[in-house]
């Protein structure tokens, strides 16, 4: 049996992208360190996230997909695979996307297709969920609001992803907020939507997120690992840090599936069309 070491990060960004780099550039040497395969740093970790989510808040700098700081992150990964989050211009239309990278290319992208709240003010929504061949297994990426779906992650393992990482500036509740952010309802439902993801998929699911405060938002942290069975086997709390596991992706999988297995087990003809009510 062979392992790779995932981690997932729970850290905080803003708008200063040399700032921002010389974060993940230490991140990415503490992985490393760590005998890490494949790194998760959180939605919009470059430049940050909105201030707010009341609509036509100060957004983060808009960069191109095959711009310079897409370049330039996927030098720093090394022979690392890393998924990031980044406020994506194509055409002068913004998105809020994702991206992965190892050894100095871009191995997959995804736009976030779920907006909460107001965010629908800044980006438009992507329109699809892909999953991709990696150096460590195949993996389907999400952000933040898209793993509340269980369409997005759904999507991903039919497409056959083995891992599914979904990066996330997720805050506390922005009503009745709990002074112990571990207590947080936000937080619980953010943990919730982890454990199940995983569970009725049977995958590996990788959670990394914002930590600290940016504008008007307390994010969560609870960074974390998943098994196939739903069990979290590293998280970092409502702190910074890495949520680092060993997992052997193939095996884990097996054995999830070994007796009831979720993807081969259903019945699309008993389910109603998209939209459709039940009869």
């Amino acid at each position: 049996m062979t392992g790779v070491r995932i981690a997932a990060a729970a850290a905080p960004f803003g708008r200063d992208l040399d700032e921002d780099f010389a974060r993940i550039a230490a991140l990415i040497d503490r992985a490393r360190a760590d005998g890490v395969r494949l790194l998760a740093l959180p939605e919009a970790c470059l430049g940050g996230y909105l201030a707010n989510l009341d609509g036509g808040a100060d957004g983060p700098p808009a960069l191109d997909a095959d711009g310079p700081e897409i370049r330039r992150l996927a030098e720093l990964a090394g022979e690392l695979v890393v998924t990031a989050g980044y406020c994506e211009s194509d055409g002068g239309v913004l998105y809020n996307s994702a991206v992965c990278v190892s050894d100095g290319v871009v191995l997959g992208s995804h736009r976030k297709v779920h907006q909460p709240l107001s965010e629908d003010a800044t980006y438009r929504a992507g329109n699809g969920f892909t999953a991709f061949d990696t150096p460590v297994g195949r993996l389907g990426m999400m952000i933040c609001y898209d793993k509340a779906f269980p369409e997005s992650a759904r999507t991903l393992a039919l497409d056959g992803a083995e891992i599914g990482v979904c990066m996330s500036a997720w805050p506390g509740s922005r009503t009745h907020a709990a002074a112990d952010l571990a207590q947080d309802r936000w937080k619980h439902r953010f943990d919730l939507f982890d454990r199940a993801r995983a569970l009725e998929n049977q995958i590996v699911w990788v959670s990394a997120n914002q930590s600290g405060t940016f504008g008007d938002l307390r994010f969560v942290a609870s960074a974390k690992i998943v098994d196939p069975g739903g069990e979290v086997v590293a998280d970092t709390g409502v702190s910074d840090g890495l949520a680092v596991a060993e997992v052997d992706v193939a095996e884990a999988l097996a054995t999830a599936r070994r007796s009831m297995a979720h993807l081969r087990d259903r019945r699309p003809e008993a389910y109603a069309p998209a939209g459709a009510p039940a009869g």
